[in-house]
């Protein structure tokens, strides 16, 4: 029986399931709706609620959390990228950077809804292995 294990496996060691769904989560923020399978899509959407949440507090720790879930990386800059991030220019940046603003500003967007901030709309089974796909994606508040 399998009572009180709420985590679903999906066939992955601890690391790399983590590491999907800190990519999927970041893609789904920044794109709004990402395609993938109905059991990735069910699983991440708990994390993706989560991640809701914690934008809807705007707090110092919960942004320091959601960096720390997500796996943001900062990468270094040199003096040279530094002086041009001054005065705007933020093409030395990855793109992790912008993943925290767009997620608190989704926290603005459903800062009246209670929860569900997340649809799946299945759709076809894909070419290959006949799995079911499906498109996760953010509500329009």
């Amino acid at each position: 029986m399998r009572h009180l294990n709420q985590t679903c496996k999906l066939n992955r060691t601890t690391s790399h399931r983590r590491c999907m769904f800190a990519n999927m989560l970041k893609s789904l923020i920044v794109n709004g709706s990402i395609k993938t399978t109905v059991p990735k899509a069910k699983a991440l959407r708990r994390y993706a609620d989560q991640m809701v949440t914690l934008a809807k507090k705007n707090t110092l720790a919960s942004r320091r959390q959601a960096i720390g879930e997500l796996m943001i990386r900062y990468n270094s800059l040199t003096p040279k990228e530094q002086r041009a991030a001054k005065d705007g220019d933020t093409s030395a940046y990855n793109d992790d950077r912008f993943v925290i603003d767009k997620l608190f500003e989704l926290g603005t967007r459903f800062a009246q809804r209670a929860g569900g901030y997340t649809r799946i709309v299945k759709q076809g089974y894909r070419v290959g292995d006949n799995a079911q796909t499906c498109v996760i994606e953010y509500l329009e508040a």
